[in-house]
């Protein structure tokens, strides 16, 4: 690979040894994939935490867990600090730090944890804790490089921003954001951001459950690593829908990157989201294939069936979807043998408070936590019966649960489901 003399001092460790180590990596991951050069990234969003697979490790030293799991490396460097001039958020935390009496770690882990985001922190990472960081002040512009793991930060920054990254992962993440630096490759590079695939939608999405139902349809529908091109007659989505749209996307068919001419900023029209070029396959979505995804990956007994957990909230809701929530659930009581999580973000639980929102959603019996999920949490003890609204939780579920007894709805059937007591 190219490296610039800036990239040279690195890689000779005149930035520190963490960046060194980082440098060393990135430039072998360069090399696997053929890249020729490295880009600048300036923003990085990353998997902090005492987090369940960090346990291999087998050490409670942080600078030896972070350079094992994180640089790759078995030298044990100190993270002194990230790399100047990126900007650096914390994405799902392992537990909702920020409620500490809804936690399941125990004390020593809850201590252990505070200690690894502690020295995050000290490092220049800004604590977030969340899922949705593109709707919490990580923006990235138009043609900025950027590094993230989180499925739907990936593409909705891409699709919808033109800011230019892969889902490289949890090493690659935390490698560029130490060093500064990745490989220029997949998304990194314009000529990769054509579209690949027309997908003609005429399944008339309208509803966030619609739109989901969608992604996740296409997850066996698209070619490996394309990039589409939605056309076809449907509503025009907002940046809410497309959160919960991009994330089951991403997670059944790996996308990255897509175009949506009139609406997605590298697609004025649909010649320029191709950049030009003709001949590529066409694909439609009909309503049957929505049918059949939901057929698919709703496992639960058809009819009805007996809850004690319901989950909303994957991705983190915005406020304006705990707004509608409280509509729904004012005057209301959660059945008592049921356990309500409503999954948010630090931002949008504060102004959740300020308007109220909060109030009613803990009046009714519910939970609003913040930080992870129940992918990253777990799940309550004992559950036998769950509902969920988002076929990226659905997906996440552990192996171990009945399917039969795992159901996905709408948001408003599960809130329904939660104070009746059963599913129908």
């Amino acid at each position: 690979m190219h490296l610039t003399d800036e990239e040279k001092k690195i890689l000779d460790g005149k930035k520190g040894a963490a960046a060194r180590e980082a440098m060393a990596l990135m430039v072998r991951y360069g090399e696997v994939i053929g890249a020729k050069e490295m880009c600048r990234v300036t923003w990085a969003d990353l998997f902090c935490g005492a987090h369940n697979y960090l346990d291999v490790a087998g050490s409670k030293d942080f600078d030896e867990i972070f350079a094992r799991m994180a640089l790759c490396t078995d030298r044990k460097v100190a993270l002194d600090r990230m790399a100047q001039g990126c900007i650096c958020y914390s994405g799902v935390e392992p537990d909702c730090t920020e409620v500490p009496e809804k936690m399941y770690m125990d004390e020593g882990k809850q201590a252990f944890n505070r200690e690894m985001l502690n020295r995050f922190a000290d490092a220049g990472v800004i604590l977030s804790g969340n899922c949705i960081p593109y709707l919490t002040g990580f923006v990235p512009v138009m043609g900025e490089h950027f590094v993230s793991c989180e499925s739907s930060a990936v593409l909705f920054m891409n699709s919808l921003w033109g800011a230019m990254g892969n889902g490289d992962g949890i090493e690659a993440s935390f490698c560029a954001a130490v060093c500064g630096r990745t490989p220029v490759s997949g998304m990194h590079s314009k000529k990769n951001r054509a579209g690949t695939v027309e997908v003609r939608i005429n399944s008339s999405p309208v509803t966030n459950h619609d739109w989901d139902m969608l992604g996740y349809a296409l997850g066996g529908m698209l070619p490996p690593h394309a990039v589409p091109v939605f056309t076809g007659k449907f509503m025009r989505p907002n940046a809410i829908t497309l959160k919960t749209f991009f994330a089951s996307l991403a997670c059944a068919a790996g996308t990255e990157m897509c175009h949506m001419p009139g609406i997605t900023p590298e697609a004025p029209d649909k010649e320029t989201a191709f950049q030009g070029k003709t001949g590529y396959p066409v694909i439609e979505v009909t309503p049957a294939d929505t049918r059949a995804a939901f057929e698919q990956v709703n496992t639960g007994i058809r009819g009805s069936g007996n809850l004690d957990y319901v989950t909303i909230g994957c991705p983190h809701l915005h406020v304006e979807e705990l707004r509608e929530i409280t509509g729904f659930l004012e005057g209301k009581r959660i059945h008592p043998d049921v356990c309500l999580d409503i999954w948010t973000t630090g931002p949008m639980k504060y102004m959740a408070e300020r308007n109220g929102y909060a109030a009613v959603i803990e009046a009714a019996g519910g939970n609003l936590l913040t930080g992870g999920c129940p992918s990253n949490r777990g799940y309550p003890e004992g559950v036998s019966g769950v509902a969920m609204d988002a076929t990226k939780q659905r997906q996440d579920t552990p192996a171990h649960f009945d399917g039969s007894r795992i159901f996905l709805g709408s948001r408003q059937a599960c809130l329904e489901a939660s104070v009746r007591g059963r599913w129908q």
